[in-house]
């Protein structure tokens, strides 16, 4: 029996890696494409890329340099990789000053080879591996407390690379789930959480939130989906307002465990949901 790997490349707030085991039993038990437009830190994907092998996967997301991250690893990840061990070598030297030089950057006057490094540089190395941008779209979150930051991560990006041969990888919104999916396709939905408490939006992806409104569109994408014969899966906050959003469907609760909070009061178990229409 083949030995499955769950990991990512990049800590994300919301990550699915934690969760696979209890997600396993929940799964189709054939996919033959693979579509996921929240793809985040790729837990999921890359075990559903291991395990089922589909023809065809998309994966999608509406950061643009997490995507960027991606694409890097699956285009080029020898030159990837050197870039990484060129900032671990900085980092060693003198950490704070160096991680708030590279924070400053800008990543669009950088080559895609050198803002994916930065990317993943910044992911490993700052608060909790947090990702939050401000309003005008700038990663702020400060420095983290670590001896030896796994920065460059070799043998896992190798690994992960030979995963995406083949994937098409996309910088996209939710909604194009529609154009791609079709009849008999698997979908699997992790959009952000929505908040447990008013007003506590658990982290900020892009300078756009997503709120009621995007959830209500999300579960109206979700509906369309179902229309078109494809299986359906989503994770969500268990919260009153996603049970009545997706009331038609079969709703699961596992347990997970925060891993990434900025306060320490916010960790620990919790119930999130798994909705269905299979």
């Amino acid at each position: 029996m083949v030995k499955i790997d769950v990991f990512g490349f990049v800590k994300w707030a919301g990550g699915k890696k934690q969760l696979i085991e209890q997600f396993k039993p929940h799964f189709p038990k054939k996919i033959e494409k693979y579509i996921e437009p929240f793809v985040g830190g790729g837990a999921v994907a890359f075990y559903i890329i291991q395990k089922y092998k589909p023809k065809e996967i998309i994966l999608s997301d509406i950061n643009k340099e997490l995507i960027n991250a991606f694409r890097a690893i699956r285009d080029d990840v020898d030159s990837l990789i050197a870039q990484l061990k060129q900032h671990k070598e900085y980092h060693g030297q003198q950490a704070k000053t160096y991680f708030y030089e590279i924070r400053k950057a800008n990543p669009e006057e950088l080559s895609k080879i050198e803002c994916a490094a930065r990317f993943i540089y910044l992911n490993r190395t700052c608060f909790n591996g947090l990702y939050r941008v401000n309003s005008k779209g700038k990663f702020n979150v400060p420095i983290g407390k670590y001896k030896d930051p796994d920065i460059v991560q070799e043998n896992k990006l190798r690994k992960i690379s030979k995963l995406l041969e083949g994937v098409k990888i996309k910088n996209e919104s939710f909604e194009n789930v529609l154009n791609w999916a079709k009849k008999g396709d698997f979908v699997y939905l992790d959009p952000p959480y929505y908040p447990l408490k008013k007003g506590h939006s658990f982290t900020t992806y892009s300078k756009d939130n997503f709120l009621e409104e995007e959830q209500k569109k999300l579960a109206e994408v979700f509906r369309k989906v179902d229309k078109k014969g494809c299986y359906v899966m989503e994770s969500n906050s268990d919260t009153d307002f996603i049970r009545e959003l997706y009331e038609d469907f079969d709703i699961t609760v596992v347990k997970a465990s925060r891993m990434i909070n900025c306060q320490g009061e916010g960790r620990g178990k919790i119930n999130e949901l798994v909705i269905r229409n299979y």
